[in-house]
């Protein structure tokens, strides 16, 4: 489970909460069904956002759910989860970003796939996913021949790349592919005047990705020799920074011309909490205010730079209005504008190091098997080791009022 916009279910609210693990579990089941039960293994968080996207556009008269049977994931209980086109483009896009991100650590020498045997096998299986995602992309209309492009062009950017290279031009290749995947979603909805700021929304998205993956595994690439954007262009987290609030700021911007059908799950994901990806990426905003209590076991009186607590849902009627922070700023002006300095928030914690591929394979299944990636309060990343929730978990915290949903929005 990888991906970079992971929602609470303290700030989705009940609605949401139940729009975004349908298309979760969609996305999984999309997977499965066209690619087997090993497909399963590439659901993630950021490819769910084409389904979702693609839903947000679409006419509400379709049949865009349907009635999945038990699953282990969800604690043996049925669900309405997505389907149609929206959840096959997803599932398309996951299976080539998989397989870029397999073939990424084959290339860095991580874990056990430093060893050739593994290596080869793991090139295998890229290569089966990447193929996979060709003929997912296709049966939908979409030429995933840019994201191969993308993902071929990434190695030898990367190469090039030294002190005084643009951050940007390393993050391009991403940049393009996920403005063409976004693009195609107005396509699949009967939106076609929806493709110009979707794919700039989409550019942005790529570039968010990209930054933030560098900016979280800056220090285990250092520990461990590997190659890091950040390090080796020369780019300081400073400057990481602004691009990161340049471009949440973009992404905002580029949504307010999209025609929607139903925003609110949309609006919820690229907007709030895109923001608070980038605060967890640079260690300002480490959990959810509902999961840290104040001194007197309370929920914390104050917003992660201090003063009384934002409201991320100021601004008025429209949702891509500018002024107040809806976009995570402190209520001072446009959508960033209440970051401040970089050293504010608590210093980020140097990570545990990471599993290596089959290790991380066989921690998966075992949380699988033990519905921990469902039903834990929080959990060890498979790969990662980074702290997780349970995405569908009971809490006590009904009573909450850190944030609200975005009904009004």
């Amino acid at each position: 489970m990888f991906g970079m916009v992971r929602p609470c279910r303290h700030r989705l609210g009940e609605r949401f909460t139940t729009e975004w693990m349908a298309h979760l579990c969609g996305l999984c089941l999309a997977l499965r069904g066209d690619h087997g039960q090993l497909a399963r293994v590439v659901t993630n968080y950021d490819g769910l956002l084409i389904s979702v996207l693609t839903e947000a556009q679409s006419d509400r008269s379709g049949a865009l759910r349907r009635m999945a049977g038990p699953c282990p994931l969800r604690g043996m209980r049925t669900a309405s989860v997505a389907q149609g086109e929206g959840a096959r483009l997803a599932a398309a896009v996951s299976l080539v970003l998989a397989s870029a991100k397999v073939r990424d650590h084959v290339a860095d020498g991580d874990g056990l796939l430093a060893r050739r045997p593994v290596a080869l096998a793991a090139r295998r299986v890229a290569a089966g996913w990447g193929a996979a995602g060709l003929r997912s992309g296709s049966a939908v209309g979409f030429d995933t021949a840019v994201l191969v492009d993308a993902v071929d062009r990434q190695l030898g950017i990367e190469t090039l790349a030294g002190p005084g290279t643009p951050i940007l031009t390393v993050t391009e290749p991403t940049e393009t592919a996920t403005a063409a995947a976004f693009a195609h979603t107005a396509v699949l909805a009967g939106r076609p005047g929806n493709a110009g700021p979707l794919a700039e929304a989409g550019r942005l998205f790529g570039r968010l990705a990209h930054l933030l993956d560098a900016v979280e595994d800056l220090e285990a690439d250092a520990e461990a020799g590997a190659w890091n954007p950040l390090t080796a262009t020369g780019t300081s987290l400073a400057e990481a920074r602004r691009l990161a609030d340049d471009a949440v700021h973009g992404v905002r911007l580029a949504l307010r011309e999209v025609e929607f059908t139903e925003p609110g799950l949309a609006h919820l994901l690229l907007v709030h909490e895109l923001r608070r990806s980038v605060d967890r990426a640079f260690g300002t905003t480490p959990v959810c205010a509902s999961h840290q209590p104040g001194p007197y076991g309370q929920p914390p009186q104050q917003g992660p730079y201090g003063g009384v607590p934002q409201n991320p849902y100021a601004g008025g009627g429209n949702p891509y209005a500018g002024g107040g922070g809806a976009a995570g700023g402190s209520g001072s002006g446009g959508g960033f504008g209440g970051f401040g300095g970089f050293g504010e928030g608590p210093a980020p914690q140097p990570p545990k190091g990471r599993r290596g591929f089959w290790a991380g394979c066989g921690m998966f299944w075992l949380l699988c098997c033990t519905c921990k990636l469902c039903c834990a309060k929080e959990y060890e990343g498979p790969w990662s080791r980074k702290k997780r929730e349970g995405c569908c978990r009971d809490c006590d915290c009904d009573g909450c009022d850190c944030c609200c949903p975005c009904d009004g929005c």
